[in-house]
């Protein structure tokens, strides 16, 4: 057998300080940190563009709360005059910013005090026909919810049909609540002069509806899309109709879900 060679100066052979690396590789370490490094910066970029994308479509699509309340008294009075005038031309496109900086945008603060008034006055009207009572405001309270989430569900099914359009969700809340303004007038009338609660009621729908289909055809121009066709014509139409099934329902002033 042969004995392992020795130092020549006569001590032990040194120990080889050569790294073990796996597979034998020497450059297995800085390769890795390339890899890990590279894979990092890639990831990053995947997630920085996925979470942009995310913030971009939850910006625009649900909208902060805050902005729909930025409104003042010279807001107030010309959006009451879109609501209930809304003959004379608009502008095109919506701006999606706050409302004080644009007539054309929707609020929340008119849609939340007319829901508030139309159940103070549809109780003071029961009060006089000497049917009030306390559940009675739950009760008409309630009544206005269900006719605001059908308002909702004909606009959002609306938009869907007119081509994929899209608006944020507090948008289509706000266009929807704007009936209760003209429903305010009408029971209003009632409790004055009760005949001038038909023309009321009539004038509303007829305002409503046009208010709508406008808002409608906004949309659909800030979504760059077409609606010439007869289709969609006659959708606009239906919405505009439809108004006055709705408003004939939450302007009768009764204790029963129908009539």
């Amino acid at each position: 057998m042969y004995e392992p060679l020795e130092n020549p100066l006569g001590g032990a052979r040194p120990p080889s300080n050569t790294p073990q690396t796996p597979f034998g590789n020497p450059f297995y370490g800085a390769s890795s940190v390339l890899i890990r490094g590279g894979l990092g910066a890639y990831g990053e970029k995947i997630l920085g563009s996925s979470s942009e994308y995310m913030q971009s479509n939850i910006s625009r699509y649900f909208s902060d709360p805050q902005d729909y309340f930025q409104v003042n008294d010279h807001y107030v009075r010309n959006k009451l005059k879109v609501v209930l005038f809304p003959f004379p031309a608009q502008g095109g496109r919506l701006s999606y910013k706050p409302p004080i900086y644009d007539i054309n945008d929707p609020d929340l603060y008119i849609p939340l005090m007319a829901l508030g008034t139309y159940v103070v006055l549809a109780g003071f009207s029961l009060g006089l026909q000497g049917k009030f009572t306390p559940e009675a405001l739950n009760w008409l309270f309630m009544k206005g919810i269900v006719g605001w989430f059908l308002q909702v569900s004909l606009l959002k099914m609306s938009l869907f049909s007119l081509g994929g359009a899209e608006a944020p969700l507090l948008d289509i809340i706000a266009y929807a609540w704007y009936a209760f303004t003209g429903l305010c007038l009408a029971v209003l009338g009632r409790i004055i002069v009760s005949y001038s609660y038909y023309f009321l009621m009539s004038w509303t729908c007829l305002c409503m509806g046009i208010c709508l289909v406008k808002t409608m055809i906004r949309v659909l121009f800030s979504e760059v899309r077409s609606f010439d066709s007869s289709r969609h014509h006659y959708l606009l139409l239906f919405i505009a109709l439809a108004q006055f099934p709705l408003f004939i329902w939450l302007g009768n002033i009764t204790l029963n879900w129908l009539f």
